[in-house]
């Protein structure tokens, strides 16, 4: 058995630290499909390679599965198909002969296309078992753990109640193999009668045939004979009773006729026409075999929704279950049934069981259905009461909605953090991504759940899409986290990337959510950055379905700062200006008005002498949040250097204007106390009582003439603005940062990803950070004005501030 040893040189990398590891990547090689967007498809990897890289690194400036009868699973019927497959490829010539032959011509009888196994010696067979048994055994089921199948996975439902054999296409339902020979038979009556067979007769040949063994299938379908059956059904679709009708369309489902077949246009056709003659059960699982059939029927479900809605009285508890199964399948949403969905939630939620559950969720949250927080809220308690018995499958299905509704709810996410750590093992990468991404979107810290997935990710990356590749890049760096194994970690997943380099044309959201994820935790593959900003990509970026153009802007400015060493590709300088003039618009709009940091901003005028000493703007735009820039001389006094205005500069000094209480409450209309006080927590302390504890400083002390309405202010205003900008030209420049809930983990004072880099770029070039945390600034907005000057005194003039810029 020879061994090929492929050495491949890994992609240069950027890191605020220097280092070097070696991480090795195992993959096996596998098939992947092409409709990427859609939510659970699958992607296998496409190489196998057995590699070792050593990493040198730039230095910038500074399910326990209990119930899986497929899920995250091949299914047997898959297995089966894909058998099919390739067994196809030895009947091609075949049938390409016969398409070219007289019609009165007989098919030679099915059993003779079999293709004949291929005998080795006899010692070629015994190294070769001998060698390979024990690692393709192992192989193949690591395999099925890790292939997610779209079609039969989110159909585990059914298995649940006896209904839904009524209602849904039971692939796996055991018939009765039809011999070759009678195969043969059917086939050649097909070629005598000429096309003078009644309904009956075709639906029996199309029954029959369908029994042959499924190997056959694929073959069968594309001979002539068949076809001229398809033919004949199609010149008799109107005679067809409904239930032979169905009976011929499960036929073409367990034969596998491709979506697109005439036959299948011409059933699609009557069953529209018959809808409202049907009983409820027929009409569902003509649907279910749509579905099956991978077929996209928009109409037939336009009016399967309007049915359901006129015999909404009639649905049972499956019947339920197996629409929104369908509308998930369908991607519609429909608008007028959403009211009565959740009704029939709450109705039978204590009733469904886990699976269907899940499958609920699935179905809301493939078709963007939107849900009240109350039914969401009452789904999670249910799940939170009992995730240990749910499959793991289920539960993901679960936490897409939640996801989807943003809903914040603690008690399920701390059962997650108990339950799911110990199936992350032997849960497959999709499944493993969406929790993740889960706790990110979420904000949602649970290191136990980070830990586990980092772990176990590396012996499973080559089974990642470009989409999950970037996915658990991102969820990673949102919150900001480094696993035990960041550099094994991360070197799988930028291999990874690179790996799926082609599919970005495509997707390229993918790459660049992965490259802000990267940049969050100050890693910078420079090769991966040059392709994004190249202006090939950046152009493909604009036909994107997502607004793309910040990211890039946040991605370039961030390599400007952070990796001054490199060379590769860069935003062009006018593309970057539109982006700026975008953010400062929305920023002006969105951001500078919120009462928070209106009230900072007019409070820190107030007490550092006018609107010249602070700057309410976007220090870095790139990071879409805003800043109060303050300037301190190396003795403690403000600098002024915001004159933007110097007409009203000087008039406030033509005529001694003092900024005392009075005015400033004027200047700032109330606007504060007109608006409702956000939350806070129950535990957060006053500023008033922290300062108390923490004693006088001499800042403090020098300043109590501006809580006063003293003479600082006055002595800053009186002077001309040429003789003030210059009084002071070393000292501290301060980024205050008035922070809210968004910039920090749920229920916790973590920082996330992209705040944190604004932070660390901030102080590269040379700011000092001070914050305003939402748990200190959020109450005072609620106390007495000099409650809030006594906090901004106490925060802006800190004698530490100053030794950090000595």
């Amino acid at each position: 058995m020879a061994t090929v040893l492929i050495c491949r040189r890994f992609p240069r990398l950027s890191r605020v630290t220097t280092f070097s590891t070696t991480a090795k990547c195992k993959a096996k090689s596998g098939s992947s499909k092409s409709e990427e967007e859609k939510e659970d498809t699958p992607e296998a990897a496409t190489t196998r390679t057995e590699s070792t890289a050593t990493i040198q690194l730039l230095n910038p400036l500074d399910y326990r599965v209990l119930y899986n009868p497929s899920a995250y699973a091949r299914s047997r019927a898959a297995s089966q198909q894909h058998a099919a497959r390739s067994s196809g490829d030895a009947f091609t010539s075949l049938g390409t002969t016969q398409v070219g032959s007289p019609s009165s011509q007989a098919w030679p009888p099915i059993r003779k296309a079999l293709p004949k196994p291929r005998s080795k010696p006899l010692l070629e067979q015994t190294i070769s078992a001998g060698l390979s048994a024990a690692q393709t055994k192992e192989e193949e089921e690591k395999e099925k753990s890790e292939l997610h199948d779209s079609k039969e996975d989110p159909r585990v439902f059914q298995k649940g109640r006896p209904e839904y054999r009524s209602l849904s296409y039971d692939k796996s339902e055991p018939v009765e193999t039809l011999p070759l020979e009678e195969g043969d038979s059917i086939l050649h009556s097909v070629a005598t009668s000429k096309g003078n067979q009644s309904p009956g007769t075709i639906t029996d040949h199309f029954v029959k045939l369908s029994r042959l063994p499924v190997e056959q299938h694929s073959v069968l379908v594309s001979y002539p004979r068949f076809n001229e059956l398809c033919h004949c059904a199609i010149k008799s679709m109107d005679l067809f009773s409904t239930s032979d009708l169905i009976l011929v369309l499960k036929a073409c489902v367990r034969l596998v006729v491709p979506p697109t077949h005439p036959l299948l246009n011409a059933c699609e056709d009557e069953f529209c026409r018959r809808v409202w003659d049907m009983d409820l059960d027929q009409v569902l699982l003509v649907a279910d075999c749509w579905r099956c059939l991978e077929r996209s029927v928009p109409s037939y479900l336009s009016i399967l929704f309007s049915y359901a809605n006129m015999h909404w009285k009639d649905l049972t508890l499956p019947h339920f279950v197996q629409l929104l199964y369908i509308i998930g399948e369908g991607r519609r949403s429909p608008a007028d049934l959403m009211q009565k969905v959740e009704s029939m939630i709450l109705k039978h939620l204590d009733s469904f069981t886990l699976e269907e559950v899940g499958a609920i969720c699935l179905g809301l949250f493939k078709s963007l259905s939107g849900i009240s927080d109350h039914v969401m809220r009452r789904i999670a308690d249910r799940v939170s009461l009992q995730m240990e018995d749910m499959s793991t499958y289920a539960l993901v299905n679960v936490l897409k909605l939640l996801r989807y509704t943003r809903m914040d709810h603690l008690p399920l996410l701390k059962e997650l953090g108990k339950v799911i750590p110990a199936r992350i093992p032997t849960i497959n990468i999709q499944g493993i991504m969406h929790i993740s991404l889960t706790c990110s979107s979420l904000h949602y810290f649970d290191e136990g759940i980070m830990a586990a997935v980092a772990m176990a990710l590396p012996s499973k990356v080559a089974y990642c899409r470009s989409k999950d590749a970037a996915k658990f890049l991102w969820s990673f760096g949102c919150l900001d986290y480094e696993p035990p194994n960041e550099e094994e970690f991360y070197s799988s997943l930028i291999e990874q990337m690179h790996r799926k380099l082609h599919e970005f044309a495509k997707f390229p959201e993918h790459l660049l959510t992965g490259l802000l994820g990267l940049a969050f935790v100050k890693r910078f593959p420079e090769e991966l950055i040059d392709y994004a900003l190249r202006d090939e990509f950046v152009q493909r970026t604009r036909s994107s379905k997502y607004e793309l153009q910040k990211d890039l802007f946040t991605l370039s400015k961030s390599v400007e700062i952070e990796c001054p060493s490199y060379q590769g590709s860069r935003l062009p300088p006018q593309l970057s200006q539109e982006i700026t003039e975008m953010v400062l618009t929305f920023a002006e709009q969105e951001i500078y008005v919120r009462p928070e940091i209106v009230e900072a901003t007019s409070l820190l005028e107030s007490m550092l002498g006018g609107r010249e000493y602070v700057k309410n703007h976007m220090i870095l735009p790139h990071t879409r949040s805003s800043d109060l820039e303050v300037h301190l001389a190396m003795d403690g006094h403000p600098i002024p250097f915001n004159f933007k205005d110097p007409v009203r500069v000087n008039k406030l000094k033509d005529i001694g204007v003092s900024l005392t209480d009075d005015l400033m409450s004027q200047l700032i209309k109330g606007r504060s106390n007109n608006q409702a006080p956000m939350e806070v927590d129950n535990e957060t302390r006053t500023a008033g009582q922290e300062r108390e504890e923490q004693g006088r400083t001499p800042g403090l002390g020098r300043d109590r003439a501006v809580l006063s309405g003293g003479s600082l202010a006055d002595a800053c205003l009186e002077a001309p603005p040429s003789v003030r900008l210059n009084r002071h030209p070393q000292g501290v420049k301060l980024a205050i940062q008035v922070s809210n809930r968004n910039h920090y983990c749920y229920c916790s004072k973590r920082l996330l990803g992209l705040h944190r880099l604004k932070r660390r770029q901030l102080q590269q070039l040379g700011y000092v950070v001070v914050e305003l945390p939402f748990w200190e600034w959020f109450p005072l907005l609620k106390r007495t004005r000099l409650e809030k000057l006594s906090y901004l005194q106490y925060k802006v003039f800190n004698p530490a501030l100053l030794s950090m810029a000595a």
